[in-house]
């Protein structure tokens, strides 16, 4: 009889005159041994968001050729243009998608729009009906968050979480409020790398102690307010069961060896003044993170919309001043180019970091990195504050079952665009084609991370085009 070594379990015994010896691990088993056992791929996601728009030059513009940032053509018959040269390399890991927003941003200021870049949600027209709803991020963390020692990594160049409209993060709560950003690249690194002090355990123990005193004073507290405070005391009471579970997770982590990271190559202090290096730093942080498994969710607020805050000057990585004044610049001579090259600066980094993660075996899986990530980048508007037809990138994902090398063009061969000449903004204009919610390629992605929704940020269906 022949034994088949690739068939053994590593249970299986020798027995014989009443004596059983555990069989050693061999060579030519351990292979088979791994395949079979159910060990699924972690499953990623990135949100980045970049302000201000892009280049939409018209049809009669001779800059319309070289510098529309959306591809010409459509399906998998479509040409890039100059804006997207950094990223051929990637071609058949990624798809361009046009003619997509959110309803309630419509007629809204592009500028007041990254707020709910990632919600979908109606955020009103004045302070007093501000209002959002949770991130996709944070819906897929509240998912996956247990399984890493961060649930999620929320930075931005500018840092903090900035104003109503005028965010400086992305990501938003369970209730809608807006999540600080991290913008210090040792403080991130610091956070993910370095141990706390050995006084650690003893100030968890504490917390935990003062929260447990702070919810029972609450709910008698509680009994004594009117229904309008009561509410306002309930979201202040989320607050604290948040900080709760932060509390609780920390204690099951804090004994746990941190992920030791070669980190020679990186200036942790670096500031925005050296923006093509800040922005590598940045990118860099998340791809060790996920390397390490230290989490599987993070987003990145590249820069705040109105030219406000330190994430302004990243123009200077290619020679200009001001990134919004780009944007405002186009009508005048070689105004495209210079707002093109910009975007291409943009593409060009988000390129590195993909394709560090493509030549990147899966640490804990199969596949690359970057088949196992899925990478959402864009802005919430086109032309100038036009906040329609918002560009975006969807990268990676293979083994999540994405379908790339393609260009899915739902706004047509004539998109709003051009430059403003000081009268009327685009966004002011009436609405020329009706956009497909960004939310249906929300629920898109939610469903083939394994979160099984039925509609997400104003949704009426799926993106079928984007799955195999």
């Amino acid at each position: 009889m022949t034994l088949n070594l690739n068939s053994l379990d590593r249970r299986r015994f020798l027995r014989g005159s009443g004596v059983a010896l555990a069989l050693p691990m061999f060579e030519s088993s351990r292979a088979a041994l791994n395949a079979s056992e159910d060990r699924a791929n972690p499953k990623r996601l990135a949100c980045f968001y970049f302000p201000d728009g892009v280049p939409m030059p018209l049809p009669a513009d001779p800059a319309y050729k070289d510098w529309l940032w959306f591809p010409h053509g459509n399906g998998r018959k479509f040409e890039f243009t100059k804006c997207f040269e950094p990223l051929v390399p990637l071609k058949e890991d990624f798809t361009v998608l046009s003619g997509f927003s959110h309803p309630p941003g419509r007629i809204v200021h592009g500028h007041n729009n990254a707020d709910q870049f990632l919600t979908g949600a109606a955020t009103g027209g004045g302070d007093m009906d501000y209002k959002n709803t949770i991130s996709i991020d944070q819906l897929y963390a509240n998912k996956v968050g247990d399984e890493t020692r961060f649930a999620s990594l929320v930075m931005s160049t500018d840092g903090g979480t900035g104003t109503a409209r005028g965010a400086h993060t992305i990501s938003y709560n369970q209730n809608g409020r807006a999540i600080p950003a991290e913008h210090r690249p040792k403080r991130i690194f610091d956070m993910l790398f370095v141990k706390n002090n050995a006084d650690a355990a003893r100030r968890l123990a504490l917390s935990k102690s003062t929260l447990d005193d702070l919810l029972a004073d609450a709910r008698s507290m509680r009994k004594t307010l009117s229904a309008q405070d009561q509410i306002r005391f309930d979201e202040y009471l989320e607050s604290v069961r948040e900080t709760e579970i932060k509390v609780e997770k920390a204690k099951k982590w804090i004994d746990l060896p941190l992920p030791t990271v070669n980190v020679d190559h990186l200036n942790l202090e670096i500031t925005p003044n050296d923006p093509r290096e800040y922005i590598q730093t940045m990118y860099e942080l998340i791809y060790l993170a996920f390397r390490t498994d230290s989490t599987r969710v993070a987003t990145y607020q590249i820069g705040r919309e109105n030219g406000v805050g330190q994430s302004d000057y990243l123009a200077r990585a290619v020679g200009f001043n001001l990134a919004h004044a780009l944007s405002h610049e186009t009508k005048n001579p070689g105004g495209w180019e210079r707002f093109g090259i910009y975007c291409a600066f943009l593409h060009e980094e988000l390129g590195r970091f993909a394709q560090k993660l493509k030549d990147t075996p899966e640490p804990v899986g199969t596949g690359n990195m970057l088949d196992n990530t899925l990478l959402f980048f864009g802005s919430a508007s086109s032309a100038f504050h036009l906040s329609r037809n918002y560009p975006i990138i969807l990268m990676g994902g293979k083994q999540m079952g994405f379908n790339h090398g393609q260009y899915i063009n739902n706004a047509g061969a004539n998109p709003q665009g051009g430059p403003w000449d000081g009268g009327q903004e685009p966004w002011q204009e009436d609405i020329q084609k009706e956009d497909a919610p960004l939310g249906n390629v929300f629920v898109t992605m939610l469903k083939q991370l394994g979160v099984q929704v039925d509609s997400f940020g104003g949704s009426n269906g799926e993106v079928k085009a984007l799955v195999s």
